[in-house]
């Protein structure tokens, strides 16, 4: 996760600049499909494979986007690490160790990598589509969305990405320039305030 935000800052630069046209037909038919709770909480389980590695490099744990204050991203498997991302900053925290903060005061794209995590974990593709064409499918309970850089320097960093979902996201694949592939898959999807456990409650 540490690495995507590195290339976050590559989307931040770049979304300064993007103009935000009417959303897409699709991308308004999906938007209606999704269920739009004020917490969403789940498990993921991420799959990465290494350009030239035969054994892909596995990590489950849990997640939680609350709509107005940010993302959790808690890593528990093969190693505890949390991730968490409001307005004002980035925080990944090592155990109880703070191990990197980015402040929106010093670093000013914070707040767009915040918009991109939280528009991939909720769906919001009118967000996306200021970013990306968007091209997708959808029947009356399912849906597919591929994404392709709107700008060739954010084609060269990110390469593609796409949204498989229903009511909620289900799957998010990314298929890196340099050949790496990343997919995660959630599930146990809760909502509301219960959703939440204690420590996750405790860092908003």
């Amino acid at each position: 996760m540490l690495k995507q935000l590195c290339t976050l800052f590559c989307w931040a630069a770049l979304a300064s600049n993007a103009s935000v046209a009417a959303p897409s037909p699709v991308v308004t038919k999906i938007q209606s499909m999704l269920a739009k709770p004020s917490v969403l909480c789940g498990r993921f389980d991420q799959t990465k494979q290494l350009n030239g590695m035969k054994k892909p490099l596995a990590s489950n744990g849990r997640f939680c986007v609350v709509a107005g204050k940010g993302v959790v991203w808690r890593t528990l498997q093969p190693f505890p690490n949390t991730l968490r991302l409001t307005r004002d900053e980035i925080v990944n925290y090592q155990g109880d160790r703070v191990a990197m903060r980015l402040d929106a005061k010093q670093e000013p794209t914070v707040r767009m990598i915040n918009s991109v995590l939280f528009s991939l974990l909720a769906g919001d593709l009118a967000q996306l589509d200021t970013l990306f064409e968007v091209d997708g499918n959808a029947d009356a309970a399912t849906w597919h969305v591929a994404l392709k850089a709107r700008e060739p320097a954010l084609a060269k960093a990110i390469g593609a990405i796409s949204l498989d979902g229903g009511a909620y996201v289900k799957t998010i694949n990314i298929n890196e320039a340099s050949g790496d592939h990343t997919t995660i898959v959630f599930s146990a999807i809760q909502t509301g305030d219960t959703a939440m456990q204690p420590e996750e409650a405790a860092l908003f």
